[in-house]
């Protein structure tokens, strides 16, 4: 495949400027308040499923390009048994209380397990999404596109696109292009239908395959969308696409540039891209009651300026 259909996609897809020259939110712009009110409607049965990984040590990052979640006890029940915090306390003038605590901080990469890519996570050549220069980002942070702008924007009609278990498998294997008819046929066979304004989840069954013996899940080749794609994105009008892998394209890429579906998607159409989301949970709970759709909850942190975010992400039944 020759690197000129990169620069074709984004000639034909781009969407810098649509919604004015100050923008910041992208496809997000496509929500309205009816979007909001239909995804509650998929509420039916109460059922929430998380599709968060746990923020711990043993995540997949190996410790290359991000290290996995370090959670440091700062304070401790055990000293708060064996008289140390008394101690403190009498430091303060504060004498023979009965009161202990515990207290931890948490440090980790904003990328390094479920997450959100902000709109200034990307760049092409040296421009971000609405034609912002690269040189926006500092190391104060995005001064544009950051992820703080998305905080009340995550929630919305989700559908998930189980390609895995349509053809029949555990998991895509490496290097697996999903294309748009993988995606329509899937649909399909589901009885699902995609709408404007929607987050689409491609499962590809990696992460289940990889949890608990990652390798090199966090970077090497993987199943993931097709730079293919990126039109029938652009048509449906969805506003969020994840998977449960690490990069949500198919990996080794399919031409040479690096992660051309980000720099045609995100970029360039405003996409939010969700990646290492766990859906072996939810894709069993739709296969029971054969519905796809649910109310997704999944706002990022307001990390003023941060490119991307964790996400405790919940779909809702």
């Amino acid at each position: 495949m020759s690197n000129d259909v990169l620069k074709d996609y984004i000639d034909e897809l781009s969407r810098w400027g649509r919604w004015g020259p100050d923008d910041e939110l992208g496809a997000l712009n496509l929500l309205t308040p009816q979007h909001v009110q239909a995804a509650a409607k998929e509420v039916m049965a109460g059922r929430v499923i998380s599709m968060t990984l746990p923020y711990d040590q043993a995540g997949p990052q190996q410790g290359g390009l991000r290290h996995n979640p370090m959670l440091l006890a700062t304070a401790t029940g055990t000293d708060a048994v064996s008289g140390k915090q008394q101690e403190l306390f009498a430091a303060f003038g504060i004498d023979k209380t009965r009161f202990g605590y515990a207290d931890d901080s948490l440090i980790m990469p904003t990328q390094c397990g479920t997450q959100w890519d902000a709109l200034a996570h990307i760049f092409h050549d040296g421009r971000m999404w609405n034609g912002y220069s690269a040189a926006e980002h500092t190391t104060a942070g995005a001064a544009r596109n950051a992820i703080q702008h998305w905080t009340d924007r995550m929630i919305l009609r989700g559908v998930l696109i189980d390609v895995a278990r349509h053809k029949g498998v555990p998991a895509l294997e490496p290097g697996y292009a999903i294309t748009p008819d993988d995606l329509d046929e899937t649909l399909e066979a589901q009885g699902s239908v995609v709408g404007r304004g929607d987050a689409v989840f491609v499962r590809t069954g990696q992460l289940g395959e990889r949890r608990g013996s990652w390798g090199d899940y966090a970077g090497g080749s993987a199943p993931g969308l097709s730079l293919h794609t990126a039109p029938w994105l652009a048509q449906k009008e969805v506003v969020a696409i994840a998977t449960d892998t690490w990069g949500v394209e198919v990996r080794p890429n399919e031409i040479e540039e690096l992660q051309p579906l980000h720099q045609v998607a995100l970029v360039h159409m405003g996409l939010a891209f969700g990646e290492m989301f766990d859906l072996d949970a939810l894709a069993v709970d739709c296969e029971q009651d054969g519905r796809y759709s649910f109310m997704l909850a999944a706002s990022p942190l307001p990390l003023t300026g941060a490119v991307g975010s964790p996400v405790a992400a919940t779909a809702i039944k």
